[in-house]
């Protein structure tokens, strides 16, 4: 069993900062402490970062999904408008029901038990690392960081905390199978980028007897760095387009959607335009097929 633990911020990004204290180091230090105690219970365990270094939140999801995580634990801390006006725990998730909701509800439990207030779980369809993980995934505020009582409890009861989540982990693996249920599209590692439409028409044919052999696609962008491909292909993702990278002639390429039809392909084109993406329709060839 795989457990992907995300430290939130990091790096250039602290998170919440109150009288100095900065979100970043908690949450690094609370996710490599639940860590240790998967290990000892003999699961395998990723981190999105086990240092003081920023990674977007869609890299986070893409590398927990490409470590082949079977579940996803987020950590934050909370922060309210005014210093000591709020305080408690809750845990985010991205849709009710499933494997998701069963995790956050025994992490929850466990946190409140501590004599946290319990703020419940909340649904954030927004949120990157919810969002776009294929593995039941949750994002735990544990306390808020500009509330001294929170913060004394973090701080005098840490250790118990740790074991708390882990324990939240831990008895949800005993309680079923996670299943890959947060339906996304993320662009693979760049070691392994492929087309994700190359064989399409291999398959027409097949089942088919398809003799079409092109496709048209629109292309908002072109980049030699990956971290611009990713910038421009996540919120494309958040809207709902069918957006993806292909790495081909040493450029990371960001196109959307693959049609047989070339109007359906302007028609997705005049609407990227009309969100002001540079873009222009393609035609991709497949290979002949084999006699």
């Amino acid at each position: 069993m795989l457990i992907a633990l995300d430290a939130g911020h990091g790096g250039s990004d602290p998170g919440a900062v109150y009288n100095g204290r900065r979100e970043k180091d908690d949450n690094l230090r609370l996710a490599m402490a639940v860590g240790d105690i998967l290990k000892n219970e003999g699961m395998d365990v990723f981190y999105t970062r086990d240092n003081d270094i920023y990674e977007t939140p869609f890299k986070k999801a893409t590398d927990a999904n490409n470590s082949g995580a079977d579940y996803f634990v987020s950590f934050h801390r909370n922060s309210g408008e005014n210093p000591n006006a709020a305080s408690g725990v809750q845990v985010l998730i991205y849709s009710e029901g499933g494997e998701k909701e069963r995790l956050a509800e025994n992490i929850l439990d466990n946190l409140t038990d501590l004599g946290f207030k319990d703020l419940g779980i909340i649904e954030r369809p927004n949120l990157v690392v919810l969002k776009r993980t294929n593995m039941p995934a949750v994002l735990i505020e544990t306390g808020f960081i500009n509330n001294d009582d929170d913060n004394k409890k973090f701080d005098d009861e840490f250790d118990r905390i740790a074991a708390a989540i882990a324990d939240g982990i831990i008895k949800t693996i005993g309680s079923g199978t996670a299943s890959k249920d947060n339906n996304v599209l993320t662009a693979p590692d760049e070691g392994n980028i492929k087309d994700p439409y190359e064989g399409l028409y291999e398959k027409d044919r097949e089942r088919n007897r398809c003799t079409c052999d092109k496709l048209y696609r629109v292309q908002v962008g072109a980049f030699r760095n990956r971290d611009n491909a990713d910038r421009l292909l996540e919120p494309l993702l958040d809207m709902g387009y069918p957006a993806f990278i292909i790495y081909q002639d040493d450029l990371y390429k960001v196109q959307v959607g693959a049609y047989k039809n070339l109007d359906n392909a302007v028609d997705m084109e005049r609407k990227l335009r009309k969100l002001k993406y540079n873009t222009y329709c393609l035609l991709y060839t497949s290979p002949s097929p084999r006699d």
